[in-house]
């Protein structure tokens, strides 16, 4: 049998020799050098000034590792107090982290600007619908009855009539948010969060998709990237149809041309900021030739907006959801038709699905089975009796495999990466990078401690990684600041260092969609904020 070995291994193997007495220290001192050079960040060389900054945050590091509560191994609805706390976040808020390469346009600002400030304007109407959710609708007159929506009442006139308004914000904040004080048991599976995931992206939908607030949301938006010293964002958008206040409809070619104006008067306004563009994202829970026709609109928009149109992807929840495969007709239309059209495709966002019971094995599709099962029977159905397991070697745990068939410029979360060895070994080669998102990982989830995410597996090997925040706002944050005190602290354990917080920042530019001459530039830029940070903390 012939056994290839690649060359670096062969020359590591011949510096250790195998004893069967006391191990040379030498070569452990080498072995561990060898592996350290191999996770993220260990070849950056750094100065006398970030040797001595990585000297104090590995202080710091330790004395929070060893504290009673460590908040990645907890819920971050419970861990965010204890985080903003931390001196490790207060200097990575001061950071320049460069990209945010995976953020959905939904939850791009915070809730509480939606409710202080859009809530507030002129002829906004709120419904309560039947399945205790909200809907919001600017309108010049009392909109008509719809089928979720019966009842229509002006939040002027409710406002006042309630008289507690800082109570009523509240609750509408909580309708746009999945923060709760008991994740654990407002959310027992990842059947109940989506649910409440979707509902508050549909909740928000109104508020959003009016046009003068469209505007002030775009900019708001990228103002608090700012304010978190991010200086380019990639934005998931559907790029929802737009409405103004007499009920006139505007297409995807005013919203790109609206995110576009925005874009440059921000960049004016303030010459730090490099930029924005938008990923054109469809659901998956469309049919396939509704996506065909969006990925040919995708072609359309992206020749009319080259600068502003990045690419394609497809969201929405994989588990149960349409593979990629699914769709292989209109994703391979772009190469049929001879043109361009990358992809970033979420991949992999599923695995790990487990519950501490002991009754009955099931996936969530036999899960359905069983619960039709029961009712035929007029028994009640309880999920907390089933022990979910993840879905590896199923059709959605193929995506991450046919996400790089279809030559997926990133990937988006990658969770089940570590369980493909193929496809982590070809994303590797082919320098495909892949979008952590650590608080939406955990709180959709896909993992309770983050001391365990599998990331930890792909830092260590040096994988290409951003962090990123994916949907800020339902999580109560802004930014990316407490997605790298995830990532770093938590995922990144003692042996992430200064290193590594600065090649995740370089990798969001290197990563981007940017072509060449914006990267050279967003580098130079980055590099003098940089400098700027280091000297701030001698």
């Amino acid at each position: 049998m012939l056994i290839l070995i690649h060359p670096a291994v062969v020359t590591l193997l011949w510096f250790v020799r195998v004893t069967d007495g006391m191990p040379d220290p030498a070569q452990r001192d080498l072995l561990m050098r060898q592996e350290a050079s191999r996770q993220t960040g260990g070849r950056v060389t750094l100065t006398a000034a970030e040797q001595k900054l990585d000297v104090y945050l590995h202080r710091l590091k330790e004395k929070e590792m060893s504290a009673a509560q460590f908040p990645p191994a907890i819920h971050f609805f419970r861990a965010k107090p204890l985080i903003q706390k931390s001196p490790i976040f207060k200097l990575l808020q001061k950071m320049p982290k460069g990209a945010a390469l995976h953020i959905h346009t939904s939850s791009l600002v915070a809730v509480e600007w939606l409710v202080k400030n859009v809530t507030y304007r002129p002829h906004c109407y709120v419904c309560f619908t039947w399945d205790n959710s909200v809907r919001f609708l600017f309108s010049d007159r009392q909109p008509f009855p719809r089928w979720d929506c019966l009842y229509w009442q002006l939040l002027q006139t409710l406002r006042a009539r309630i008289g507690d308004p800082a109570g009523f914000d509240n609750s509408l904040m909580q309708q746009l948010t999945l923060f709760t004080e008991d994740p654990d048991g407002e959310y027992p599976n990842q059947e109940v969060v989506w649910e409440k995931f979707e509902k508050a992206f549909i909740a928000a939908a109104g508020l959003i998709s009016h046009a003068p607030v469209l505007r002030d949301f775009f900019y708001k938006g990228l103002e608090e990237l700012l304010h978190d010293n991010i200086m380019y964002l990639e934005l998931r958008s559907g790029l929802s149809r737009t409405y103004e206040l007499d009920g006139s409809i505007h297409d995807k070619v005013w919203a790109l041309k609206t995110f576009q104006e925005v874009t440059r008067r921000f960049v004016a306004d303030h010459p730090d900021f490099l930029g924005a563009r938008v990923i054109i994202s469809v659901h998956r829970a469309l049919r396939v030739s509704e996506v065909k026709a969006a990925v040919k609109e995708a072609i359309q928009l992206q020749k009319d907006f080259p600068d502003v149109v990045a690419g394609f992807d497809m969201v929405g929840r994989e588990d149960g959801g349409k593979t990629l495969w699914y769709f292989r007709e209109a994703l391979s239309l772009p190469a049929e038709l001879g043109v361009t059209l990358p992809y970033f495709f979420h991949a992999g966002e599923t695995g790990g699905l487990t519950k501490s019971t002991k009754y009955i094995i099931v996936n969530y599709r036999t899960e359905r089975f069983f619960k039709s099962l029961y009712e035929s029977f007029n028994i009640y159905f309880d999920s907390t009796v089933c022990l979910f397991v993840d879905d590896e070697g199923t059709d959605v745990d193929q995506n991450i495999l046919d996400a790089l068939l279809f030559n997926t410029t990133r990937i988006g979360h990658g969770f089940a990466l570590a369980h493909h060895p193929l496809a982590r070994e070809l994303s590797r080669k082919r320098n495909i990078a892949v979008e952590l998102c650590p608080i939406s990982n955990q709180v959709l989830k896909l993992v309770s401690d983050l001391r365990n995410h599998p990331a930890a597996v792909l830092m260590s090997e040096g994988h290409p990684m951003v962090i990123s925040s994916d949907d800020p706002s339902l999580f109560g944050t802004t930014g990316l600041s407490y997605d790298f005190y995830q990532a770093f602290v938590g995922i990144g354990g003692l042996k992430a260092n200064l290193g590594t917080l600065k090649e995740l920042a370089l990798n969001s530019i290197r990563y981007s969609s940017l072509p060449a001459h914006l990267k050279d530039k967003s580098r130079v830029m980055w590099q003098k904020k940089w400098d700027a940070f280091i000297s701030s903390q001698s």
